[in-house]
């Protein structure tokens, strides 16, 4: 009598204890859901043990706040975005009608310090404008979800471009770049244009900040590698250089959106970039996967 009672309950706790854990999958299913999807339907579940309806009530209160957080990020990232176009939309204007009125300047009679001092102002115009073009550019391409156009892309190609488009700017620089670049061909699905916009800022943070050599890598697995010689730097600015308007140092010629531009563009055609700081070498590492 007694060893029949001791089954049964056996039997009773075994079944309690199985539906406890089909309870628990079913709950880790349907959070991991709710997070992936964008959906405000709660977590349900078949169970009527008040512990496990306990459980899923306080995971989606939860749930609830983080949409709610997750809402207020998302818009204020678009409202940050519409300003940084709204800003430098208008601020193109007037620069460039402050460009032109110089330019008619700098052909009229004046005496040498008036030269110089128009000489000074379109400088700085001209920078202003270039500054301007860049937060629009910016603000363009973090409007798009993913890489408008994407083909076929000979990756060796477009380095070898990008390279030669800036080796005059290098060279006032007195920077000579070590080029090693596979003889293998690596073919990659990608946007061309953004690939090129990619390799251009980083050849243009090199050209600011590199103190003299640049080593330029394309592995036979297709990995970029953007290596030179940086001293000072801290493994803190090293981990903030992709951040949006973050510059090493008050550079009066930067945004500092040069390298989120590139972090952008790589993470939208389903790359990786990364940095890293050795014995005083700034390495930039881009793999885009094969498919």
């Amino acid at each position: 009598m007694i060893y029949g009672l001791l089954a049964i309950l056996i039997i009773l706790l075994c079944v309690k204890i199985y539906m406890l854990k089909k309870t628990a999958r079913e709950i880790a299913e349907k959070f991991a859901d709710r997070l992936q999807t964008d959906t405000n339907t709660l977590i349900d579940i078949s169970s009527a043990d008040r512990d496990m309806r306990s459980l899923a009530d306080s995971i989606n209160r939860q749930l609830k706040i983080l949409r709610r957080e997750h809402y207020r990020y998302t818009q204020g990232d678009r409202e940050l975005k519409t300003a940084i176009t709204n800003i430098s939309h208008d601020l193109r204007t007037p620069l460039t009608t402050i460009c032109g009125y110089l330019d008619l300047m700098k052909s009229t009679e004046k005496s040498d310090k008036i030269a110089e001092y128009i000489e000074i102002m379109d400088g700085r115009a001209e920078l202003m404008k270039q500054l301007t073009e860049e937060l629009f550019r910016y603000s363009v391409i973090l409007s798009r979800d993913s890489a408008d156009v994407k083909e076929e892309v000979f990756v060796n190609q477009v380095l070898a471009e990008s390279i030669s488009g800036h080796y005059a700017l290098l060279s006032e620089k007195g920077i000579t770049p070590e080029i090693n670049i596979t003889k293998n061909k690596i073919v990659r699905t990608l946007d061309r244009t953004a690939l090129s916009r990619v390799f251009s800022n980083l050849l243009n943070n090199a050209v600011k900040y590199s103190d003299g050599d640049l080593q330029i890598t394309l592995t036979d697995s297709g990995e970029i590698i953007f290596a030179n010689t940086a001293g000072g730097l801290s493994n803190i600015e090293v981990e903030r250089l992709f951040e949006r308007f973050y510059t090493v140092e008050t550079a009066r010629n930067s945004t500092g959106l040069g390298l989120s531009i590139a972090k952008t563009l790589v993470e939208q055609m389903g790359g990786t970039i990364s940095a890293e700081y050795k014995n005083n070498v700034l390495s930039i590492r881009l793999l885009f996967q094969s498919f």
